[in-house]
């Protein structure tokens, strides 16, 4: 033990003001973050043709939407310009700094509703959709959550009504996974991340109950998993 630690500690405990605890990794609820992700992820051109996937096979004449883990409400506005019928659109997020940006994004427009929804709660309570999505969200939830997220989506999407995720998961090897994190400018892998291969995660989605699920494009470690609620799903009122 060197000098200065042994006058550092003092029955048994060690001085905070020589040792420090180390600064917490960065979170979704820090606005630096959120402004350095949003900035490259604007230039990020395989995200961008992952999103324009995203918008061509979204149904036609759906009225309502949910979007999980909205961020910043991009995946939101790429389904509302992609589909004018929309007239009600709930965007959900946990993180503050996403929330503002996506109440700046959708001011002006009476159809979207941004709530604070951290998604290991049960989305029951946002009501049934017609379209249910997400965007790099539920990637950072652990792998029982996601699987009974999946269940929730099933029931409350309507008949036929469509599920599409726009999500980062796991490469087939640590070294196609090393050259995806390079392609798309990213150091190291986020801590948060709890990565999962496509196929588990489509096999979570038929077990949920959905049907017609598939990969519908992938490029490297982004992938759009898509299904659909059964056509003799419970109905409710569309709105």
């Amino acid at each position: 033990m060197t000098r200065d630690r042994r006058r550092s500690v003092h029955n048994g405990t060690v001085d905070a003001r020589l040792h420090p605890a180390p600064d917490p990794p960065p979170s979704w609820g820090d606005a630096p973050r959120v402004d350095a992700y949003l900035e490259r992820v604007d230039r990020l051109a395989p995200r961008l043709a992952g999103e324009e996937a995203f918008a061509s096979l979204l149904p036609e004449g759906p009225i309502s939407l949910l979007d999980l883990g909205c961020g910043d409400g991009r995946l939101a506005a790429t389904a509302l310009r992609a589909r004018p019928t929309l007239r009600r659109v709930v965007a959900a997020d946990c993180s503050a700094p996403m929330l503002d940006r996506a109440r700046s994004r959708f001011a002006d427009d009476t159809r979207v509703s941004v709530r604070e929804w951290d998604l290991n709660r049960s989305i029951g309570p946002l009501g049934r959709f017609d379209l249910i999505t997400s965007g790099f969200a539920i990637h950072h939830l652990e792998d029982g959550r996601k699987r009974s997220l999946l269940a929730e989506v099933a029931a409350q999407l309507h008949p036929d009504g469509l599920f599409a995720n726009l999500e980062v998961v796991a490469s087939p090897t640590p070294e196609l996974h090393a050259e995806f994190l390079a392609l798309i400018g990213r150091p190291e892998d986020d801590p948060e991340d709890r990565l999962v291969e496509v196929s588990t995660q489509l096999d979570w989605m038929r077990a949920a109950g959905l049907v017609q699920v598939d990969c519908m494009w992938k490029w490297r470690g982004f992938a759009l998993l898509v299904g659909r609620a059964p056509v003799g799903a419970p109905t409710g009122p569309r709105s």
